[in-house]
C-alpha cells in the first residue's frame, strides 16, 4: 500500500465513478482500475462495489477511505511544517473566483495580501463555477468563491451570501417588476447548461411549467451582455455581472416576481488536504473584502451564516 493508492482510492470515492476519477487525476482508467484492484487483492477484501451507475465505497472501503483522509491530511501537513521550517519562501495559495466577483473585489483582494500578509504569494484565476469546483476536486486550486455548489464527498463548503437574480434588458420603456412567466417568454441569452445560472433559470420554469426561449448561448459573460446591449436578446443576470452597465444606463435590471430565482455563494476547499499555513487568515482577509463588496449590490444579497455581521476593515 503506498501513498499514489491511497489518494486514487479517495479520489475513486468521492468520484462515485472510475472514469469520472481517472479524469481528475489525469490518469487512464486502466491504470487507474489497476490501482484499486491491487489494494484490493492486498487487503484480502472488496473496496467498491460496481454497478451501471458507477461505484460505491463497501463498509471496508468506506473505512480505508477515512483513514486514507487521514494520512493524506498528515502528509501535506508535514510538507507545509517542513517547508515553513526550511526558510523565508513565501507560500503559494491559488484562490479561484468567478469572473463577477473577480470584478467586484479581485484586484483589491491581490493589493491587500500583498500588503497585509508577507508569508503569501497569492495567484488568482478566474472561471465558471462548475469549472472551479472541478478544479478544486483536482486540487489545483487550493480555495475557490463558486456558485450553487453541490454536496459531494471530499469537498468542504461554507455558504456566504444568497444573491438574487436579475431580468436584464435594454428595453428602457419600463423598470418595474417583471413576472418569471413573462421574462422566460422573451429571447433569452444564457451560458451553458452546467452553469448554474442556467440550471436555476430550467429549475424555476419547471416549477411553472414552461420552456424558457433560450436564442443564445455563450460561456462569456461579455459576450452575453454585448447581445442584451444590442437588443438581440435579454437575460436573467446577477447584479454584480452588469453594475456598470446598469450604472451607466446601458442596460435595465427589473427584479422577477413569480418564482425564486437566488443563488448562493459558497467558500470551498478540498477536505482532504491539510489547512495551509496561512489559510484561516487569508479566509478571514477574503470575507472582511466580500464585505465591503456587498455594500456595492445591497440590497440583493443576504449574508449567510459562512459572513459575520461586522464592518469590514
Amino acid at each position: 500500500m503506498n501513498l499514489r493508492q491511497l489518494r486514487y482510492f479517495a479520489q475513486t470515492v468521492e468520484a462515485g465513478n472510475i472514469t469520472r476519477a481517472a479524469e481528475q487525476l489525469y490518469v487512464a482508467q486502466p491504470a487507474l482500475g489497476l490501482q484499486i484492484r491491487q489494494l484490493e487483492e492486498e487487503l484480502g477484501v472488496p473496496l467498491l462495489i460496481r454497478h451501471s451507475r458507477g461505484v460505491t465505497a463497501t463498509d471496508a472501503g468506506k473505512l480505508l477511505y477515512d483513514r486514507a483522509c487521514e494520512v493524506l491530511r498528515q502528509v501535506d501537513k508535514i510538507k507545509q511544517e517542513v517547508i515553513a521550517q526550511a526558510g523565508s519562501a513565501a507560500e503559494s495559495i491559488t484562490l479561484g473566483l468567478t469572473p463577477g466577483l473577480g470584478k467586484l473585489f479581485g484586484a483589491g483582494l491581490m493589493v491587500r495580501v500583498r500588503n497585509d500578509m508577507e508569508g503569501v504569494a497569492l495567484s488568482v484565476v478566474e472561471e465558471m463555477s462548475f469549472v472551479l469546483i472541478d478544479a478544486v476536486v483536482r486540487d489545483e486550486v487550493h480555495l475557490a468563491l463558486a456558485y450553487e455548489v453541490p454536496e459531494q464527498p471530499g469537498l468542504a463548503r461554507e455558504p456566504l451570501f444568497e444573491e438574487e437574480l436579475l431580468f436584464v434588458t435594454s428595453d428602457m420603456s419600463d423598470t418595474g417588476p417583471i413576472t418569471l412567466s413573462d421574462a422566460l417568454g422573451q429571447s433569452l441569452v444564457l451560458a451553458g447548461e452546467r452553469d448554474h445560472v442556467h440550471q436555476l433559470v430550467m429549475r424555476a420554469a419547471g416549477e411553472i411549467g414552461i420552456q424558457p426561449q433560450i436564442r443564445f448561448e455563450a460561456s462569456s459573460v461579455g459576450i452575453m451582455k454585448s447581445l442584451v446591449v444590442e437588443g438581440s436578446a435579454v437575460s436573467v443576470m446577477p447584479y454584480g455581472s452588469v453594475i456598470g452597465e446598469l450604472q451607466r444606463g446601458e442596460l435595465v435590471g427589473r427584479r422577477i416576481e413569480g418564482g425564486r430565482l437566488v443563488r448562493t455563494l459558497y467558500l470551498i476547499h478540498s477536505s482532504r488536504r491539510a489547512p495551509l499555513i496561512h489559510e484561516a487568515e487569508l479566509i478571514e482577509l477574503i470575507k472582511l473584502q466580500i464585505r465591503s463588496a456587498l455594500r456595492k449590490v445591497e440590497p440583493m444579497v443576504t449574508p449567510r451564516e459562512g459572513l459575520s455581521t461586522r464592518d469590514a476593515d
